[in-house]
């Protein structure tokens, strides 16, 4: 018997959680648990048995020892998953020398899929097993969930490659068709509960797949799925199948059905042993989104506005109704993360969200706590957005507790962060914000420069508009440091500015905001001797970058919300039905 990894699930301790006193009963629970298609208790069962066996002086068959280290593999997460291709490699040749051909060909294809190889050479490896799990059941070598499984861990891996082909829509029409196959392939046998677990999952897969091109039909696949599964009989909650679900109802505005699927999903996942702590996190999350609403993924903009929800940013009024259950689901997704330890990015994300929260409640103190621990956390590939916006909501408390030269601190790190993920539009609107709260500190000087690294910063990326308002506020520094007259020419600048954005021929909403900037800088040009008001607004519409981005219209981030059906969101890494790694 092979031991996992030291970072793999603990071990299932069984009932009692005392020493077996039959090794027999004990291996009779690990072949039900294996039977079930995925057992989250499976691997520690076995680990059990294969213990109590050795003690009793008897030795594991290679047909069981073959199911055992599926289980172990399946346990894999986090930094042990590497270890799961050997794990399945093992077990495939044992399986082969049981005679056990389908189960074979299970272990080869979830050995592919946790090697390596790059996506395309898995895939084509992947379509080999399905060919030869197909041969095998028209022998009546495999059965048809042994089958279904294979071709099922094959569309997952196509599923996840679906952005990087020439024409992702047409190809998912095809791997639409292929599971629409699958399913069709298996129905005529739900009758047997070992087929109803595929058959969930490929309906799951389906309605990913589907949902950027058509949400009515994923939600039909979806609701099908989590029918599936609780007909199955399998015990742990169809998490993946119902974070999906409700991703697609909020993409559609059906936010209330959403949020009662998500504290369905919540409050049985209490009650069940078996639903990690990272996926409670992830329920936890996804209703936090569904409560806040619509207008934003944090509910509140940190550069400076509300978010359009009307709340009162001096005294945290009342706000929007789910924001106490949003604060609280927020802090328990911290508190799962952590126990889980399967991804620190699933914890930098909640604190981010926590934090965010807690300043749209009008909390800063709090919300600055939180956010300093997503900066102390280690930096990881992928990090780089989530510090951005940490940075950005840590210098917008700042300035609200009073320590404007703290928020230009961190808006200029923020800054120089964005600009190195070559976004020339998040670095202009942060200098921008950086500039503002050196005014605020009263470093007109420095502020002047902050402003102006901004206007060349939307230079840069063809935005005259925003490059005005960074010029007109440069101006009113310029103006406090060195007098109206060198603030005149920078006015001029701006409106030159402003007038090259109207002669590119605008749409017409920027069209607009560019003679209100006109109007605007006419004003101060025709008043240089009283200063104006220096300008908290930031430029456009800014929020800063998503960490964890969706990157594909087919992706699935961690709300469950899929690239194309949803608002842009972050991700965990991809998501992966339950079972089938």
């Amino acid at each position: 018997m092979t031991s996992p990894p030291s970072d793999a699930r603990p071990y299932d301790r069984g009932p009692g959680g005392g020493e077996p006193e039959d090794p027999h009963a004990l291996l009779d629970r690990a072949r039900r648990l294996s039977a079930a298609g995925g057992h989250p208790s499976a691997g520690g069962a076995w680990e059990r048995a294969a213990t109590a066996l050795r003690r009793a002086g008897g030795a594991i068959t290679p047909a069981d020892h073959a199911d055992a280290l599926d289980a172990t593999a399946l346990d894999c997460r986090g930094g042990a998953r590497p270890a799961a291709e050997t794990l399945f490699s093992r077990a495939a040749e044992l399986h082969e020398r049981s005679g056990q051909l389908g189960k074979a060909l299970i272990s080869r294809a979830r050995a592919l899929l946790t090697g390596p190889e790059p996506g395309v050479t898995v895939c084509a490896g992947l379509a080999e097993l399905g060919e030869r799990a197909a041969g095998l059941h028209a022998a009546g070598r495999a059965t048809v969930a042994q089958t279904a499984t294979v071709l099922l861990l094959r569309c997952r891996a196509r599923a996840d490659l679906l952005d990087t082909t020439p024409d992702p829509a047409a190809e998912a029409a095809a791997l639409g068709r292929d599971l629409a196959g699958l399913v069709a392939f298996a129905l005529p046998h739900r009758a047997d509960p070992a087929v109803l677990g595929p058959l969930s999952d490929s309906r799951a897969l389906l309605g990913r797949v589907t949902a950027p091109d058509d949400p009515p039909a994923a939600l039909a696949h979806l609701r099908a799925a989590v029918a599936d599964h609780g007909a199955s009989g399998r015990p742990w909650p169809p998490t993946e199948a119902e974070l999906l679900l409700a991703g697609v109802l909020r993409a559609t505005g059906a936010r209330t059905e959403a949020a009662t699927v998500l504290r369905t999903a919540v409050g049985s996942g209490e009650e069940n042993v078996l639903l990690r702590a990272a996926d409670r996190a992830r329920l936890r999350l996804a209703l936090a989104r569904t409560l806040e609403g619509p207008e934003t993924s944090d509910g509140l903009d940190p550069r400076g506005g509300d978010g359009g929800k009307g709340r009162d940013d001096k005294d945290g009024g009342p706000g929007h109704p789910g924001d106490e259950e949003a604060v609280s689901l927020l802090t328990e997704a911290v508190r799962l993360s952590d126990r889980s330890g399967e991804d620190p990015r699933l914890g930098a994300l909640a604190r981010l969200r926590l934090g965010s929260a807690h300043a749209a409640r009008g909390r800063w103190q709090e919300a600055a706590a939180v956010l300093e621990q997503v900066l102390a956390g280690p930096a990881r590939d992928g990090d780089e957005a989530a510090r951005v916006r940490a940075r950005a909501w840590l210098a917008f408390c700042a300035l609200r507790l009073g320590e404007p030269e703290r928020a230009a601190r961190q808006y200029a790190l923020a800054a120089a962060e964005a600009r190195l993920r070559a976004d020339s539009r998040h670095g202009a609107a942060l200098s921008h914000r950086a500039a503002h709260a050196l005014g605020t500190a009263g470093a007109p000087e420095k502020s002047a420069r902050a402003y102006e690294r901004a206007a060349d910063l939307w230079r840069s990326v063809g935005d005259h508009g925003a490059a005005a308002r960074s010029l007109r506020a440069r101006a009113r520094q310029v103006r406090t440091a060195w007098g109206a007259a060198r603030a005149e020419v920078i006015l001029e600048e701006a409106l030159r500015e402003a007038q090259r954005g109207l002669r590119g021929v605008p749409a017409p909403a920027e069209r607009e905001r560019l003679r209100a900037e006109l109007v605007l800088i006419r004003e101060e040009l025709t008043d240089l001797v009283t200063p104006g008001a220096d300008d908290d607004t930031g430029p456009g519409l800014w929020l800063p970058p998503d960490p964890y981005e969706v990157s594909g219209r087919y992706q699935v981030n961690v709300y469950g919300d899929v690239g194309g059906a949803g608002p842009p969101a972050a991700t965990a890494p991809g998501t992966r039905v339950q079972g089938c790694v």
